[in-house]
This record gives structure tokens, sequence and C-alpha cells, in this order.
């Protein structure tokens, strides 16, 4: 590969931009593909194919040739509410995962570097801190602090935003009085049951790693079922 093509895709992965890398097995020849743009002369007649595995998110080799799809797209948007134990868990998981993660959380006791090193921490509250975040249907929400004042706005704002995931920790009781505070600000009932609360695959386990890994495997699983 050129000098002047692997310094390109590794300024490309540090924006997070979204390509994917078509070579040639056989004789070596490389080229970026982009979205809309202009394919390498070399790679035209596969267009069709490349188009194919960079909208399925696919990597591997086009069939009965020698050219290989290398896929990469953006990672997605993981906004946790709640800095609280189980959030530390969740980071843990995510980390080999294709996940973006921010912490919203105005406790700055709760939401600080050293409890989460390495992420982008907003202590603020919800409605502050999503006018720092862009997010889209493409994003996803983990609510965590159990209060109203906290997860209610971040939860409202998921929905208007149609979030592909959003996920409530709490009682079934607690999601009910959840449910009942979002009817009565407005919202459907088709809205309110897109929402996973209690949040998390049932696994049967109760402590914090456990229920973070229900929430990963739920938040994993959906992010699959959304592609």
């Amino acid at each position: 590969m050129k000098k002047n093509l692997l310094s390109e895709i590794i300024k490309k992965k540090e924006n997070k931009e979204e390509f994917a890398i078509i070579t040639n097995i056989a004789n070596g020849e490389s080229c970026i593909f982009e979205k809309n743009k202009t394919l390498d002369k070399n790679f035209e007649k596969y267009s069709d194919q490349i188009n194919s595995y960079f909208e399925k998110t696919k990597s591997g080799m086009i069939e009965n040739t020698n050219i290989f799809v290398e896929t990469y797209i953006r990672p997605i948007k993981v906004i946790i509410v709640g800095a609280v134990h189980i959030a530390q868990y969740l980071v843990d998981y995510a980390k080999s995962l294709n996940f973006e993660i921010s912490i919203i959380d105005p406790r700055g006791y709760f939401a600080n570097k050293q409890r989460f090193p390495d992420l982008k921490i907003i202590n603020k509250w919800p409605d502050e801190a999503f006018k720092e975040i862009e997010t889209n249907s493409s994003s996803a929400l983990i609510a965590l602090t159990h209060d109203p004042k906290i997860d209610d706005p971040a939860i409202q704002h998921a929905l208007k935003n149609k979030f592909y995931y959003i996920g409530a920790l709490g009682s079934k009781k607690t999601h009910e009085n959840r449910c009942k505070r979002l009817r009565e600000a407005g919202f459907t009932d088709d809205q309110i049951n897109f929402i996973h609360g209690p949040i998390g695959i049932k696994l049967g386990g109760r402590s914090a790693p456990e229920i973070a890994l229900s929430i990963i495997a739920q938040l994993v699983l959906e992010t699959h079922n959304k592609q």
C-alpha cells in the first residue's frame, strides 16, 4: 500500500469518517471508497458490488473476484445518563465494540475523569448537555439514574429524535410511573413502548457487572437489528 494512501486512511480513522478500503489481492492495488464519490477507475466495474458491501456495512471478498472490501463505519453514539457503578462496567464492555460513549450527569462527584478516564463527560442537566452532542436516529440512550429530573428529559430527547435504542434502568413499578409521566408530557403509547424498560436482556443476574452485561447485550442486539 502506498504511503500517501496509508496516511489518508489513518486520517479518516482519526476523524471517524465512513469509508472502505478496496484491494485487489492479486496485484496489491488499493483505493479508498467513499459514498457518492468517484471510484478509482481500476475498480469501476465492481462499483455495484462495492456499494452493496458498504451499504450493508460488510467486509469481505467479492464473489468470483480478487477484490476485497474492508468497510469502516462511524462509531455509534451511545449516551449514558447517570455515572453510576453500572456505567463503569458498561464502559469496560463497550471498549472493544464500535461505540462512542458519552456520559451525562450533573453530579460532578459521580461523573469525573477519575472514574471515567478518556471519556466525554458532560456535568450538566440533559437539556443543556444535549446541546453539546450531535444526535440522530443512529444514536442510543442508556438512562441509569432512577431520578426523573435527570432521566426523563434525556428520554424525551431520545424519543423526539427517534434514537434507535432507548433503555431505562428501574423496576417494573418504576417504569410504569415513568410511562405515566411520559403520557402526561404528550408522548404516545407507540413511542413509549419503544423504550426498553426495565432495561437489558433477562440473564438472571443482579450484580452491577451482570446488569451491565445484560444492557450491552441488548444494545448490541438492537444495533444489529437496525442494520
